[in-house]
C-alpha cells in the first residue's frame, strides 16, 4: 500500500542532505550565463521570465523553452544543462520561465494542480504569454517553437504540450510524467513512485480534452529516462509514450530501434518515414538530465545536482531531434551518429549486484568511470534520500 506518511516523514532528512550536496556541487554564480529578465502584462501563474538571445540569430528564427526542475533556477538549469552553448552554436532563442517560492516553497512548477494545468489558467496560461511575448516581439518563427524541461518541469512541458499544442511544433520530457497523471497531492506521489498504468486511449484522451478544438498536427515528443531513476520512476516514461502514440495515431511498438552514445534508442514514424516520436532510456542513471560535458560538438553543460555526467548529451540531442543542429554547426563530423552496437553496460554486470549512487548515477563497484568523474566531488550516497524526496514534485505545503 502506499504510505503517504513515510514519504512526507523523510523530508527533513533529503533537506538536511541536500545543501551539503548542492554546495559541493553546483558551480559558481559567475560561470552562469546572463539571462534577461522581463515583465508581462499578463500572468495568471506568478512566473518569472528570463530569455537568452544568441549574438547572431539563425535565418528560420526558432525557439525553445527550457523548463527547470525543483530547487533548480532558470539560469542554474541553463547553465547545466548546457541550452545557452547550443542556443549560441545554432542560432535559436532561449525563453526560461522560472518558478517563485511563493507559488511552491521548492521552486518546483505546479504539474499536479488543476487551477494551473488547463489551458487559459494559471502558470500554464503565464508560459503561453511569454512564448506569445517572445515570438512576437523577436520576429520568431511560429512554427518552430519548441519546449523542454526536467522532473517537475518535464511533467510542465507534458502540460503545456497537451494544452496548447497548436504553439509547438516539438517537446522533450526528461524524468517527467504524462499529462494528466495527477490533479492532486496523493495521486502525484502514486505517479511518481508506482506510476499506476492505464489505456493508451485513455491517456491520448486526456490530451484531446485538454485542447478540443485543435486538429492537428500534434507535437513530435522526445522522451529521456534514467531507468535507475527512483524519484519518478522509469514506468512514467513508458505511460508517456502510450499517450503520445495514442494521440499520433501510431502502434505502441516502435519502428526503428538503434543505439546512440551508447544508450537505446527507439522512434516512431509517421507513414512518411517522419520520426515523430523519440524515447532514450539512460541504463544505470538516477534522476536526472544526461550530459556530456566537453567542448566537442555533442557536449554542452556542466554536472551538478540531477545533472548527471553520463557520456550523452540530453540537450544536444533533443536540439537534434527538434532541427535545429543542422545551420551553424562547426565540424558534423565531430557529431556521434547512431550505430547497431551493443548498448554500453557494466564490465561482468550481475543482475543480483547491489548497484551504488555516486554523483546521482548509478552504477556497479567494477564499472569504470572516467578520471575527471571520479575526481570531481567527494562520495556522497544519497540514492535512498533521493528516492524518497518530495523536492522533485514541490509536494509539501507549508
Amino acid at each position: 500500500m502506499f504510505d503517504l506518511g513515510k514519504v512526507v516523514g523523510s523530508l527533513a532528512k533529503w533537506e538536511r542532505l541536500r545543501g551539503l550536496t548542492a554546495a559541493a556541487k553546483t558551480p559558481s554564480a559567475g560561470a552562469f550565463t546572463t539571462l534577461e529578465g522581463h515583465t508581462l502584462d499578463t500572468n495568471p501563474g506568478n512566473l518569472r521570465m528570463w530569455t537568452y538571445m544568441p549574438s547572431e540569430m539563425a535565418d528560420d528564427r526558432a525557439l525553445v523553452i527550457v523548463l527547470h526542475g525543483c530547487g533548480q533556477t532558470a539560469a542554474g538549469y541553463n547553465h547545466g544543462a548546457g541550452w545557452s552553448t547550443l542556443a549560441e552554436r545554432y542560432g535559436f532563442a532561449l525563453l526560461l520561465p522560472e518558478q517563485q517560492r511563493s507559488n511552491n516553497p521548492n521552486g518546483c512548477f505546479n504539474w499536479f494542480e488543476p487551477d494551473d494545468t488547463r489551458r487559459g489558467g494559471g502558470e500554464a496560461a503565464s508560459i503561453q504569454a511569454m512564448v506569445e511575448k517572445m515570438v512576437h516581439e523577436n520576429g520568431i518563427d511560429p512554427r518552430r517553437v519548441f519546449i523542454t524541461g526536467l522532473s517537475a518541469g518535464g511533467a510542465m512541458t507534458s502540460v503545456m504540450l497537451a494544452c496548447y499544442p497548436e504553439l509547438f511544433a516539438g517537446g522533450a520530457i526528461i524524468a517527467g510524467l504524462p499529462y494528466g497523471a495527477a490533479a492532486n497531492v496523493q495521486q502525484a506521489f502514486q505517479s511518481m513512485f508506482q506510476s499506476p498504468s492505464r489505456p493508451a486511449r485513455e491517456w491520448g484522451d486526456l490530451i484531446r480534452r485538454a485542447a478540443p478544438h485543435h486538429q492537428g498536427p500534434w507535437p513530435r515528443v522526445s522522451v529521456w529516462h534514467g531507468n535507475a531513476d527512483r524519484t519518478v520512476i522509469p514506468p512514467n516514461a513508458r505511460e508517456i509514450l502510450k499517450q503520445w502514440t495514442d494521440v499520433h495515431g501510431v502502434s505502441l511498438t516502435p519502428s526503428l530501434e538503434s543505439v546512440v552514445d551508447g544508450y537505446p534508442r527507439e522512434v516512431w514514424l509517421d507513414r512518411a518515414g517522419a520520426e515523430l516520436i523519440e524515447s532514450y532510456s539512460i541504463t544505470h542513471m538516477a534522476h536526472g538530465t544526461p550530459l556530456a560535458t566537453g567542448d566537442a560538438e555533442f557536449e554542452c553543460g556542466a554536472s551538478g545536482p540531477f545533472l548527471l555526467e553520463v557520456g550523452i548529451s540530453s540537450s544536444f540531442h533533443i536540439a537534434k531531434f527538434f532541427g535545429l543542429t543542422q545551420a551553424g554547426a562547426r565540424a558534423t563530423s565531430s557529431i556521434r551518429t547512431e550505430a547497431a552496437v551493443p548498448a554500453r553496460l557494466p564490465t561482468n554486470h550481475s543482475a543480483d549486484a547491489e548497484p551504488q549512487v555516486l554523483h546521482g548515477e548509478i552504477l556497479t563497484d567494477d564499472e569504470e568511470r572516467p578520471a575527471r568523474e571520479r575526481a570531481a566531488s567527494p562520495r556522497i550516497d544519497i540514492g535512498a534520500v533521493i528516492n524518497k524526496a518530495l523536492e522533485a514534485a514541490g509536494l509539501l505545503r507549508r
